[in-house]
């Protein structure tokens, strides 16, 4: 029997249409355990569809998705029970405080009241959100309502996080903040699929990076080995303009 483990996330040949437009075209990667890996890409390119597959959200016309040995489509519950997820938008009841929010998606896990309550203050001091806590999330700026959803996404402790373009919408000072506790994650070896528009952020987080274009991945390597397939490129970005782009 082997003892060897799995990729964290497997994705081979995957095809997805909707109607007349074919959105993912016979997509293969692979993310393997403890690392951070960036998806890359121009809008349209496919990036939110996979993910959606990847979390059970959709499912693929055609190909093989598998999430820490589990298939997507025959065992999506088991991927949904590893797997935490932080959208675009916050998926948080604006009514509640922060804490009551960490506390009912804790409950709605199974975890029991005492132990919902002791994760939600050990996250919401993790997140810097310490002060304000149990105050309304109406109340909340966007970068502490994105960390609250990133804190949301980890009450399970999951052994996947799915982060698709989290700071999107953010100023730079809240980006900094998010891309602080990003960091923290990658020091504690959690292993992370990362969408994103700003490209500084794959190329300062990213162990390796799958660039897409027109639902397929046309390039997959390090930050530095794809600058140097684009002729020694300065910076990520001038990479994938030229990787898009030729």
């Amino acid at each position: 029997m082997s003892n060897s483990i799995p990729p964290a996330i497997e994705v081979t040949a995957v095809r997805k249409a909707f109607g007349q437009v074919t959105a993912l075209k016979n997509v293969d990667l692979t993310v393997s355990q403890g690392t951070l890996t960036a998806l890359l890409g121009p809008n349209g390119a496919g990036k939110t569809t996979l993910v959606r597959i990847i979390a059970t959200l959709a499912r693929p016309d055609a190909g093989r998705v598998s999430v820490l040995g589990f298939d997507v489509t025959e065992d999506p519950a088991q991927v949904r029970a590893r797997i935490g997820l932080t959208g675009q938008y916050a998926g948080l009841d604006e009514e509640l405080s922060g804490r009551d929010n960490l506390v009912l998606i804790g409950r709605l896990a199974g975890l029991r009241k005492s132990q919902a309550k002791a994760r939600a203050a050990e996250l919401g001091e993790g997140f810097g959100l310490g002060g304000a806590m149990d105050r309304s999330v109406k109340t909340y700026s966007g970068g502490m309502r994105r960390r609250l959803d990133l804190a949301a996404s980890l009450v399970t402790r999951p052994a996947l996080l799915v982060l698709d373009e989290p700071t999107t919408g953010l100023d730079p000072g809240s980006r900094e903040q998010l891309w602080a506790v990003l960091g923290q994650l990658k020091r504690e070896g959690t292993t992370m699929l990362l969408t994103t528009q700003y490209l500084e952020e794959a190329d300062r987080f990213a162990d390796l990076v799958h660039v897409m274009n027109h639902g397929t991945v046309i390039a997959s390597g390090t930050p530095d080995e794809l600058k140097a397939r684009a002729g020694q490129a300065a910076s990520l970005d001038e990479a994938f303009l030229a990787l898009v782009s030729a």
